[in-house]
């Protein structure tokens, strides 16, 4: 009776799940509450999985990311990054290469919108539409997750598992064996041949093209231990290039307009400059110079993407008070590349919208993280601030140093490395709890319990039994491809940590009847849910792309299904020889 109570649940989850109506936190709250009220969970163990390691470390790593954010880490890898030139398939596989990189180490959807914005201008910046750029940037952001276990939710999940089954849970590297090889025959894949199999879409009317958003006219000072005191404004120009406009000098005391490409730089100068808040950002930061002020703002408008189960996900402009607590206008909403035409303050705003809002800066700033908005131009303007980059390095690296030595478990170890961080305020305590993605840590806490019950009622064995016979006449490794293959299918309707959670347990009963180790088996499984490349609903990063790529439901499972095809065939050798089915 328990077990069939239990997958009449399960069912309805997933159909829940699949069907998105409502948010999935609230939907693993229900099921949880089911299964209490059903007996099936005991009541002193509803809510342990909010004290679940897995849980505990997942919000570590959304913290640590948005350290690594702040710190201006990425934006020097970034800088880099775009030197790559016009050519579309070098800046296919910078950024992918790039995301895939950061996505090892912090949170995927944190990479990726770190990176969005980059991807944006250099399209722009080609005249290119976007729709080349931005899911192979998705799909990249996946892909690194694979590598470490902090790369992504599934694998901290099934270190979990692997330690209730042998004792000893995954560390830090174990997965990178398997990962970097599915990683690299990934992101080759993407760069060379999957970005070319994309739909071109160019979006109808996009905001931001039907109204302009203007450029700062901004004055920048010369400091005395600037690299630039001494050498010539020809030098300046051939870093603004023509992304910013050098229009005007004030050289001890004298103002010219256009200055001199051979006039020398004196410290204290100042240059007044036009340009784009991204640009600005990027001049700035290059030169060392310090931000004086704006000689003019014609206009602080920004575009930005409703995140999934953000806070203005399914709530329409009226309901949210923009305005009145914000202190941000909304100008348009486009959805799908089409600019949508009804009143902007009934339009239900959806995962994947691009809002285009206006305020004043240092309002926008504050808005757009209480919105949970992801902006898709960097207008961060922490210019100023002196660069910390080394000790945030350090304390993430100390952290796994002590892991990987055995001294501390991962979760005690980042959420150390976090606490230092707030006290040495690399981070405030407002923008930790920001960075946290509290729906995802409900739906963890609330599926743990809901996957125990899986295994202590009985149907982790049944399932598997199933599996098993099905696979008797079939050689081992098919029967991994085929755990693998099942988990890919449900990451691309649930959350992928939903998937793990409700495989793991399967995957180990499938290793017992077999007799064999259940090490390759819980692998395969981490590979599946971090594959969900067929759908748009999958994963957050494909979601959050969704609307400013002009993409359609059906146009990701054509990059995405030969992908899949590469990942089975690159991971079922990998992990057989990496971890051999025998005991």
């Amino acid at each position: 009776m328990d077990e069939a109570v239990l997958f009449g649940v399960l069912l309805l989850t997933l159909v829940m799940f699949a069907a998105g109506r409502i948010r999935y936190d609230i939907v693993a709250l229900a099921a949880l509450i089911i299964l209490v009220v059903a007996g099936i969970v005991p009541p002193s163990e509803a809510f342990l999985g909010f004290s679940h390691p897995a849980v505990v470390t997942v919000a570590a790593v959304l913290v640590l990311s948005e350290v690594f954010r702040a710190s201006g880490i990425v934006d020097v890898l970034a800088r880099r990054f775009s030197r790559v030139g016009q050519a579309l398939t070098a800046q296919i596989s910078s950024l992918s290469s790039l995301v895939a990189t950061l996505s090892a180490f912090m949170n995927n959807v944190g990479a990726l919108s770190i990176l969005l914005p980059l991807a944006i201008r250099m399209a722009r910046g080609g005249n290119r539409p976007y729709s080349p750029y931005l899911m192979p940037l998705a799909f990249s952001s996946l892909l690194g997750g694979m590598t470490t276990l902090v790369g992504t939710p599934p694998n901290i999940i099934i270190a979990s598992f692997r330690k209730s089954a042998t004792g000893e849970a995954f560390t830090m590297f174990d997965f990178t064996p398997v990962g970097l090889g599915v990683a690299l025959a990934g992101v080759l894949f993407i760069a060379l041949i999957g970005w070319r199999l994309i739909p071109t879409r160019q979006a109808q009317s996009t905001p931001g093209e039907t109204i302009e958003i203007a450029d700062y006219m901004t004055e920048v000072r010369v400091t005395e231990d600037s690299r630039y005191v001494g050498r010539l404004v020809l030098d300046l120009e051939e870093i603004a290039q023509e992304e910013v406009a050098i229009v005007g000098l004030v050289h001890r005391g004298r103002r010219y307009g256009a200055p001199s490409s051979y006039q020398i730089i004196d410290a204290g100068d100042v240059f007044i400059i036009e340009a784009n808040p991204e640009d600005l950002k990027s001049f700035v930061d290059e030169t060392g110079f310090r931000l004086e002020g704006f000689s003019n703002i014609r206009s602080d408008v920004d575009k930005a993407v409703v995140v999934p189960n953000g806070q203005t996900d399914g709530r329409n402009a009226a309901g949210l008070h923009l305005h009145s607590e914000y202190g941000v206008n909304l100008l348009a909403v486009s959805r799908s590349g089409a600019r949508v035409a009804t009143r902007l303050s009934r339009v239900v705003l959806q995962a994947g919208d691009v809002l285009l809002l206006q305020g004043r800066t240092e309002l926008m700033l504050s808005a757009l993280p209480r919105l949970n908005l992801l902006p898709l131009a960097d207008r961060d303007l922490r210019i100023g601030q002196r660069r910390r980059l080394a000790i945030p390095i350090a304390v993430f690296g100390g952290a796994l140093l002590l892991t990987v030595l055995g001294f501390l478990p991962i979760h005690v170890s980042l959420v150390g490395a976090a606490t230092i961080l707030l006290l040495s305020r690399f981070i405030t305590l407002q923008s930790a709890y920001q960075s946290i993605n509290w729906p995802i840590i409900i739906l963890l806490g609330a599926m743990i319990p809901v996957g125990g019950a899986l295994e202590s009622t009985g149907g982790a064995t049944r399932i598997a039994g199933i599996v098993t016979d099905l696979g008797q006449t079939l050689p081992p490794w098919a029967i991994l491809a085929a755990v693998l293959v099942i988990t890919m299918l449900l990451s691309d309707v649930v959350n992928n940590s939903t998937a793990v959670i409700l495989m793991a347990p399967v995957a180990m009963r499938v290793a017992e009847t077999m007799g064999v180790s259940v090490d390759p088996f819980l692998m395969a499984v981490a590979i599946g849910g971090s594959s969900a490349f067929l759908t748009p609903i999958g994963h957050q990063s494909n979601t959050i792309v969704m609307g400013p790529g002009g993409y359609k439901f059906g146009d990701y499972w054509r990059m995405g299904l030969p992908l899949d095809v590469i990942i089975v065939t690159v991971s079922i050798p990998l992990i057989m020889w990496v971890w051999p089915l025998g005991v």
